[in-house]
């Protein structure tokens, strides 16, 4: 009863919506912990919270093929179809790179093919780095207009068969969609403007000119230069031979008197020191605890600011 689809679901691509996922990898996601544990007579509203606890994407991994949290909700928003309106605002959160990751695979499976480009289309402008999960477990950096870009062209993505939609070309013939303007374009218009105010570059100096420069030094110069070489005379020569007194004089260094300083020092004056120093380093472990434990505050803080937020704009209540 709980893997199967609910009663009022309507059939995508004319079948039942669970069955865009094979049945192999199907049955891999209904017997794995993760759905079992977390999945299980999960609501859209508390889909919200669990899409907000993911921290990678993926499909399936190891020899046993075990399937990632990201493919288990995928699955799941198969299973009880939220609303179009929930994936539009996953798809337009910006705080929680993963939930628009959820969202827009979500509705690139079972979305037609103007809102696939409608919806998905503005996402190639997020550059934020993603980790995913690859077949044999290791995990890469990936970033989320790569992602976008996977899902608009190529077939299968996580270990998932994409449908097939429209080409974007045929789209724009029947006046259906829009011509796509890069955000890139703006900035190639500046580039060429710039580079058509530049200067033209100076010309390349003649033959003679480099010759002339590079000939070789006047007689004059070769004086000096062969002056400067020349060794001095034998009057102004510094004699190398050492006096006897030098000759005779000891190479190895007078002993110094060591100055022991533990014997200065009484034990009370060592061992008080002793105790300053340490209370010296439980105050500082102290004041770092607490440093920790205020960021740590703040940053919970903040992460359920952002959750309740996303919680608004899908008219849920806020949490706690």
């Amino acid at each position: 009863m709980a893997n199967r689809t609910v009663k009022d679901a309507v059939t995508v691509k004319g079948t039942n919506p669970q069955y865009l996922v094979e049945k192999i990898i199907r049955s891999r996601i209904y017997d794995s912990k993760y759905w079992k544990e977390e999945c299980f007579a999960l609501t859209a509203e508390l889909l919200v919270d669990k899409a907000m606890e993911l921290k990678y994407i993926g499909g399936v991994y190891g020899g046993n093929i075990k399937p990632t949290p990201f493919l288990c909700l995928i699955l799941k928003m198969l299973q009880i179809q939220p609303d179009k309106d929930i994936i539009v605002e996953f798809i337009k959160t910006e705080d929680f790179k993963y939930v628009r990751c959820l969202g827009a695979f979500y509705l690139r499976i079972t979305g037609t093919s103007l809102d696939c480009y409608k919806y998905l289309e503005p996402l190639y402008n997020d550059f934020r780095k993603i980790k995913k999960q690859g077949r044999d477990g290791n995990f890469v950096i990936a970033h989320v207009d790569e992602f976008i870009d996977t899902l608009l062209r190529e077939d299968r993505e996580c270990d998932i068969i994409l449908p097939r939609i429209q080409k974007r070309h045929i789209l724009e013939e029947n006046e259906k969609l829009e011509v796509r303007v890069s955000a890139l374009e703006d900035d190639l218009d500046d580039l060429g403007e710039s580079s058509d105010d530049e200067a033209p570059p100076s010309p390349v100096p003649e033959r003679k000119e480099i010759l002339r420069r590079h000939r070789s030094p006047s007689p004059r110069h070769r004086r000096d230069h062969d002056r400067i070489r020349r060794s001095p005379s034998p009057r102004y020569r510094r004699s190398r031979s050492r006096s006897p007194r030098r000759r005779h004089r000891s190479r190895t260094p007078p002993r110094r008197h060591r100055y022991d300083r533990s014997r200065s020092r009484s034990p009370y004056k060592s061992s008080h020191h002793r105790h300053k120093d340490d209370e010296h380093k439980s105050k500082k472990k102290h004041k770092k605890n607490k440093k920790e434990k205020k960021k740590e505050k703040s940053g919970e803080d903040l992460e359920i600011q952002q959750a309740n937020e996303l919680r608004a704009k899908l008219g849920l209540k806020p949490l706690k």
